[in-house]
């Protein structure tokens, strides 16, 4: 097979290692699902304490994403990717201690940290600033479905850590897995040293750090994304973590929501990768994925639960799952330049870690007073048309070229 004109050797480590890295923290967040249960059984704790550090992970993750990128983007990110690996192997290891107040500093606010500092932004973001413009939306495409297929292996793994070794113990595990990827930070640096001398002769727009953030939060098209986004997260949050829930009220089996949970996590990686291939203008390709979510949903929800309307649905969301990734950083390096990809993209993931904690937690509080999810998935709906809508006025124009 002929090798991509983008993917050069130092593309090609810089995949490796920072796949690998937020392959464990990502998959090592997706299985908190799979452990908050056995955790709160084994040590007698109520749900809401390991809920409410589930919560406080997802907001610090956000909160923290614009600050990691932004090291990234003047300090490099193998630096700040190592402290993160570091962060989240410290935090896991406090929730595997035993103590509330550690597990839900541990979760929430340590492993947040090391979260944002090993995700999408902070390591893919040598990749938006070495690939020409032509490629680099298919290039981080491409890094964003190797993350994921690796998030997704780890899925089953912990789910058999769980079953033959207990939750505290596979908690340690996750801890151990994610130090040991610390020296992959070295080989993050080679890749991203060859990197920027390769694209060295690109001429960039001479900018702080501030004067790019200003520029962003004055350009209509930067808010727009902005909002949109909170929709994306808002509705992953409600779905994943509430799924499971809404299929046992329908009456389905026990397993369902852990197979609908797979078969997302299996088309998100297929479903991110071809979103990087699409050669569609970002801005119409992330009104589709929204337009196509509430269409799903609603079909869903107002038809009738049989195992293969399921898979069909999960199948569906999972194509749609995480493709919003590859467009979103593409039209922000398409509108300001790669030079601050990953404070940018953090601003907007911060949008999405708020709609992802209103998503998890207003689900809970709707079922408690109403005792059905029917609200939830009707706002889920609608808040797909508005960022159906909210993206098509969009000017895809580059503010470098207007300058």
């Amino acid at each position: 097979m002929r090798r991509p004109p983008w993917l050069t050797p130092s593309i090609l480590t810089i995949f490796v290692a920072g796949c690998v890295m937020m392959s464990v923290s990502m998959g090592s967040r997706q299985a908190q699902g799979l452990l908050i249960g056995p955790l709160s059984a084994d040590r007698g704790w109520p749900l809401a304490t390991f809920s409410f550090a589930v919560a406080l992970h997802n907001l610090f993750w956000g909160a923290f994403q614009p600050f990691t990128g932004a090291a990234a983007d003047r300090w490099g990110a193998a630096r700040v990717a190592a402290m993160g690996a570091l962060a989240f192997g410290l935090g896991m290891m406090l929730v595997a201690t035993g103590s509330e107040w550690a597990s839900v500093v541990g979760l929430g606010l340590v492993a947040g940290f090391g979260l944002s500092a090993t995700s999408y932004s902070v390591v893919l973001g040598p990749v938006g600033r070495a690939v020409a413009p032509q490629y680099r939306t298919t290039a981080m495409g491409t890094g964003s479905a190797l993350g994921s297929l690796g998030m997704m292996a780890l899925i089953p793994v912990s789910q058999g850590m769980i079953a033959n070794l207990g939750a505290t113990t596979a908690v340690w595990v996750l801890a151990c897995f994610s130090l040991a990827t610390i020296p992959l930070a070295l080989m993050l640096h080679k890749g991203e040293t060859a990197a920027r001398a390769a694209a060295a002769a690109i001429v960039h727009h001479p900018q702080s750090i501030g004067e790019a953030l200003r520029e962003a939060l004055n350009h209509n098209g930067y808010r727009l994304l902005t909002a949109g986004f909170f929709v994306c997260g808002f509705q992953l949050a409600f779905i994943g973590v509430h799924l499971p829930g809404y299929l046992a009220l329908c009456g389905m089996t026990k397993g369902a929501g852990a197979t609908a949970l797979l078969v997302i996590g299996g088309f998100n990686v297929l479903g991110t990768y071809m979103a990087g291939r699409l050669r569609v203008r970002p801005k119409y390709l992330l009104s589709g994925i929204y337009l196509a979510r509430a269409v799903a949903t609603f079909a869903f929800v107002m038809g009738p639960k049989t195992e293969i309307a399921l898979l069909t649905y999960a199948a569906v969301m999972g194509l749609l799952w995480l493709s919003t990734v590859p467009p979103t950083t593409g039209l922000i390096a398409g509108l300001f330049g790669p030079r601050y990809i990953g404070m940018l993209f953090g601003v907007v993931f911060f949008s999405h870690q708020i709609g992802s904690f209103l998503g998890a937690w207003l689900g809970g509080i709707v079922y408690d007073a109403t005792l059905s999810y029917d609200v939830m998935w009707m706002a889920t709906v609608a808040a797909g048309v508005f960022a159906t809508l909210v993206h098509l006025p969009i000017r895809e124009e580059s503010v470098r070229a207007a300058a």
